[in-house]
């Protein structure tokens, strides 16, 4: 039998679309990777703070370099994410963009979000590597990887947590405050878990990771304060039988990445008391390609997927299910490990992860 290759006509007007595109492409990456830069800096706060400044000004208001300051400022004029006036040779962050570029805007700063692509680009040549052999990444293949990850989670998991988070499980708050055995694992820096020490002086709160330098700066933190309701452990999860008892354990955006996922799932059922309750973060994409096409987010979640989930899961030996794993597989391995009843939420503030609530 002979099978003919299908011509396919070549279309003038779609491949210059494309082209067009990919200059948009190249030029939305470069303002990615400049509004991290002026996040971390501290810039989009200052102009925000003080609008109509020249760069001068600017700069010794932020406290950088006026003439790098002065490069910066040009993306971000060309790109249109800052207004320029020519005449008084000054800046202004228009409030509409402020509204999404500084620290005040959390949980929708998403200046914070761009920092994972220089965490992304950080590894690329180890992943260049990864692709022809297969194998896997740790984390201290990252350039600021805990860092960024705490920042991340801090406006959308920390700052939401008593207000939009804990509600989902009915009368949770109230056994928060008369006191209760809380676990999270996987807990990363740890901003959770001290948010919750805090708000309920009460409860116990207990935090397990593999890499104790992600909780070390959190764990000064609360000894500091004298926080006395608060503990933290590095250890690994795909190894050990038990950790302890608890009311309540939770897992923010952590258990794609494990080396065993059904293993890790199985541990927290074990490790919840009679009426103990698991409340889960996960991204709420599909395992099916197609269902993700529309979602505006899927090439960022991809791209964290193929950088960072994907390979520290194989680097554990782990399958590697990735970032995009989706709610149908979180929901049929909650399932299997033995837990009878499984909510799904989607919250107002968070329009990337799904939130589950899972009981024995």
């Amino acid at each position: 039998m002979t099978v003919q290759n299908e011509i396919i006509a070549f279309d003038e007007a779609r491949a210059e679309a494309f082209a067009n595109r990919f200059v948009g492409t190249l030029n939305e990456a470069a303002l990615a990777i400049m509004t991290s830069l002026g996040h971390r800096a501290g810039l989009f706060d200052a102009l925000a703070e003080n609008p109509g400044l020249t760069s001068d000004a600017l700069a010794l208001k932020a406290g950088v370099n006026e003439r790098y300051l002065r490069e910066w400022l040009g993306v971000m004029v060309t790109s249109g994410v800052v207004a320029y006036d020519p005449h008084a040779g000054s800046y202004t962050l228009p409030p509409e963009h402020a509204a999404f570029l500084t620290r005040a805007a959390a949980p929708d700063n998403m200046a914070v979000t761009t920092q994972f692509i220089g965490v992304a680009a950080s590894v690329e040549n180890e992943m260049l590597e990864r692709f022809r052999t297969g194998e896997g990444l740790c984390y201290g293949h990252f350039d600021r990887f805990h860092e960024v990850m705490a920042e991340d989670s801090a406006q959308l998991v920390v700052a939401s947590l008593v207000d939009a988070i804990l509600p989902v499980v009915p009368g949770l708050i109230d056994r928060l405050k008369d006191g209760i055995d809380v676990a999270d694992f996987g807990c990363g820096g740890g901003r959770a878990m001290l948010r919750l020490a805090r708000e309920f002086p009460h409860s116990r709160f207990f935090g397990f990771d593999l890499c104790a330098d992600a909780f070390a700066a959190t764990e000064a933190e609360a000894r500091a304060e004298g926080l006395e309701n608060l503990a933290f452990e590095s250890c690994d999860l795909s190894s050990v039988q038990s950790v302890g008892r608890f009311d309540l354990v939770t897992a923010f955006d952590a258990v794609h990445d494990q080396k065993d996922p059904k293993g890790f799932l199985a541990l927290i059922h074990r490790s919840l008391r009679k009426g103990g309750v698991f409340l889960m973060q996960d991204i709420g994409g599909s395992r099916d390609l197609e269902k993700n096409i529309k979602n505006p987010f899927a090439p960022l979640l991809y791209t964290i997927s193929s950088m960072h989930c994907t390979p520290i899961s194989i680097g554990q030996g782990g399958p590697g299910l990735g970032a995009m794993w989706g709610v149908e597989t979180a929901q049929e391995y909650l399932a299997a490990t033995g837990f009878a009843s499984v909510e799904t939420h989607r919250l107002p503030h968070d329009p990337i992860n799904a939130y589950f609530v899972a009981r024995p």
